[in-house]
């Protein structure tokens, strides 16, 4: 498994480009396709990194809804998800997660 995981990391270098040209060339070759697969399949195998909260709820089954919310309020959640570095989203599922377990012990 090592030997694999070395054979991926050294997959993944991006090569040294002569010019702009030469870079938007190998792109879109095939080389540059299977560049982006093997980036892609990399990260997809690392471990999600973050809290656990938001790993739980990522991994959790969702259903979709339609929810209102007053724009102050959704202007609000959105600068304090930005300031967490989160999706403003994600924000929203874990505030509301966290008012229903509260609401649950009581």
């Amino acid at each position: 498994m090592n030997k694999q995981k070395n054979q991926l990391a050294t997959s993944l270098k991006l090569p040294k480009f002569a010019n702009e040209d030469a870079e938007a060339t190998w792109w879109a070759s095939a080389k540059g396709r299977k560049f982006l697969k093997r980036q892609s399949a990399a990260r997809t195998a690392e471990p999600r990194k973050g809290s656990a909260l938001v790993n739980k709820l990522g991994r959790a089954s969702s259903v979709q809804i339609a929810l209102r919310l007053p724009a102050p309020d959704l202007a609000n959640a959105r600068e304090i998800a930005e300031r967490k570095g989160i999706g403003y989203q994600t924000f929203l599922k874990m505030l509301v997660h966290e008012g229903l377990r509260r609401e649950a012990r009581r």
